[in-house]
């Protein structure tokens, strides 16, 4: 057994989208194209195979919300005004395409978004570059998953009707 610590420095890229919408339109539009998870009918599933069919139908843009957190209502009371709401989103049947080369990819999947509005009253998405968070396990294979996961939040992005980040390339999917 090992006893050894380590410590990983990796780049991060904040992407803050603007989006056209008000606030509870964008927020109603991002709730639609990633649909809460089922978890319970997803544990009903009789193999993988059921498993992978069922996302490809409840996450039609690659994504489904594991959580939810309306921080507008959890600072009720407080001097701070902002209206925000913070998802997991993700895929775990993305997400075991990493965790097979190494489960603490999962401090990295779901992904953090934020929705919120800005001090111009301005609506926007903030959300963590995926594939510099999982280049960062120094493994081609989760790496390449990364990228897929910038090509489907683009995708998103563009469904939200923001401006897509060049950071974040075109949709690929990995193997």
């Amino acid at each position: 057994m090992t006893t050894r610590s380590t410590v990983v420095d990796y780049p991060s890229k904040r992407l803050v989208v603007a989006l056209p919408q008000t606030y509870d339109e964008a927020r109603e539009r991002y709730e639609s194209l990633v649909p809460e998870v089922d978890f319970a009918r997803f544990s009903e599933m009789a193999s993988w195979q059921a498993t992978l069919e069922l996302a490809e139908i409840n996450a039609p843009h690659g994504f489904m919300r594991s959580y939810r957190s309306d921080i507008t209502a959890a600072m009720s009371g407080s001097p701070s005004f902002w209206k925000t709401t913070q998802y997991l989103m993700g895929n775990h049947t993305i997400a075991e395409r990493m965790f097979r080369h190494d489960p603490s990819v999962m401090l990295h999947a779901p992904l953090r978004t934020v929705l919120y509005v800005d001090p111009d009253g301005d609506t926007r998405l903030a959300v963590d570059q995926p594939s510099l968070l999982f280049d960062s396990y120094d493994k081609p294979e989760i790496a390449a998953v990364g990228r897929e996961l910038d090509g489907l939040l683009a995708g998103l992005i563009t469904s939200l009707g923001g401006d897509t980040p060049p950071q974040l390339g075109t949709v690929r999917k990995a193997s």
